[in-house]
């Protein structure tokens, strides 16, 4: 059994890119893995209802080429979480396509593992109708058979339990569907015997890459080494370093409650941890508390498309215009539903956005407007494309010579940064299944690759 075990960290997304010198200096000490995230919910559901990747392909190949060579030059394994963002069929693929590339470019071979996080439609139906699943949260409405039916793509986070597996069939590269973000740092910890409380707690740490140092930032390397009692954590980059304090307070990044954190399977206690800066930027974690579950459960994360999106940014300076925007834009739109009269409003929907005012925090923000101009933004979602153009187009004409009280010009509204002024989006998704769904065996497909 190994005394500690070293997790290099490249970056929080694998493709926002890191410096390779601080990356390269890892390797002047012994690596046991190099671990990266790819993927997350917080751009939203686009990428998983789209099928699109978070970045773009040349980025993840520029990311891929660094990490892959030292991996293998290594004989470590790599473990990539959330394959291509969102971490459905697609977005797998397309890392392994890049990684086959990079392969066939060096004439090297390697053992691939890949783990599917993908479920059928029919298996989320049975487990519904048997009753195994459960909102999220008290906001999320119950799911229903339509919904699902009418979800296309649906994903589970993976625990740490199929990466396990990958790792014991010696696979060079682990190409991980969907993950729980820690999970893919923790399997090579509780790989390796260490403490699975620690193994987590350290990988909600290295996750985000070197988030967690001063100054932090999600593009630079972070070395984490577990102990059997601890873990410690250090920026590679002589620009970064960690503290006491730049750790714990990561620590509570994303998480709604201080220090209960719940994953597959699992609950995180990290009540009593200690953070203590050992030597010269490298901090000590201890006391992280693993609570397995009575029950599995897995979050399912599925996306449908539910409209067409057309908006207008524009910006507004004139104070008597400013003082009264929400007024003027409320008859902009009785005018606007006047001259579509023959359209169901069910069929579209129009919101405005004021950047400088209250865009971010709307009606909860606490402080009062006293500036001197705002960047209005107006979307139109309807049922198609062509109603959402047309309905946003009316809006921008009618606001763009809306006369209002005191105007003392005869148009000229806004100020529109770039031409043309309307910006066809596109499709619209949101979050149609974001359950717990309870399992009672590992649901997720581990398939193995000699490229």
């Amino acid at each position: 059994m190994q005394n500690s075990i070293k997790i290099l960290s490249p970056c929080g997304i694998l493709g926002y890119g890191f410096p390779k010198e601080p990356f390269l200096k890892a390797f002047q000490e012994k690596i046991h893995g190099i671990v990266v995230d790819a993927g997350s919910t917080d751009a939203g559901p686009h990428k998983l209802g789209a099928n699109v990747s978070i970045v773009s392909r040349r980025a993840l190949k520029k990311d891929l080429s660094i990490i892959l060579e030292k991996g293998l030059q290594h004989r470590i394994p790599v473990i990539i979480g959330s394959s291509g963002g969102a971490g459905a069929k697609t977005h797998v693929e397309l890392t392994l396509e890049v990684v086959r590339e990079i392969l066939a470019e060096r004439s090297t071979h390697a053992k691939i593992g890949i783990i599917w996080a993908d479920f059928k439609q029919q298996t989320i139906i049975n487990a519904l109708e048997e009753g195994r699943i459960t909102p999220l949260s008290a906001n999320i409405p119950q799911l229903t058979k339509e919904k699902i039916l009418d979800t296309k793509t649906i994903v589970a986070q993976m625990g740490h339990e199929p990466i396990l597996k990958a790792l014991k069939q010696k696979c060079d590269i682990i190409l991980c569907g969907r993950s729980y973000d820690p999970s893919p740092f923790a399997a090579l910890g509780i790989y390796h015997g260490m403490d699975p409380g620690l193994s987590y707690h350290l990988g909600k740490i290295l996750e985000c890459g070197a988030l967690c140092a001063e100054p932090g930032t999600t593009k630079d390397s972070i070395l984490g080494t577990l102990y059997h009692d601890s873990f410690t954590v250090k920026a590679l980059n002589p620009i970064r370093k960690c503290t006491p304090t730049s750790v714990a307070a990561h620590t509570f990044y994303e998480k709604e409650h201080p220090f209960i954190l719940h994953g597959p399977g699992f609950t995180l206690n990290l009540e009593e941890c200690e953070f203590n800066e050992v030597a010269e930027g490298i901090i000590e974690v201890r006391n992280s508390q693993y609570l397995p579950d009575k029950e599995m459960k897995i979050k399912l994360e599925g996306a449908r498309q539910v409209a067409f999106r057309t908006f207008v940014i524009a910006g507004v300076r004139d104070p008597l215009l400013i003082s009264q925007l929400e007024e003027v834009e409320k008859e902009v739109l009785v005018q606007v539903k006047s001259y579509f009269a023959e359209i169901s409003e069910a069929d579209y929907q129009v919101n405005f956005y004021h950047y400088g005012k209250d865009a971010v925090l709307g009606e909860q923000e606490p402080s009062s407007f006293n500036g001197h101009e705002i960047g209005v933004m107006f979307e139109v979602l309807a049922k198609d494309q062509e109603l959402a153009n047309s309905i946003c187009a009316n809006v921008r004409s009618t606001f763009l010579h809306y006369g209002y009280q005191g105007r003392k010009s005869s148009a000229g509204n806004l100020a529109f940064p770039f031409a043309p002024s309307d910006i066809e989006f596109g499709p619209v998704y949101e979050f149609s299944i974001y359950h717990l769904m309870q399992i009672n065996r590992d649901p997720f497909l581990l398939e193995i690759v000699e490229v």
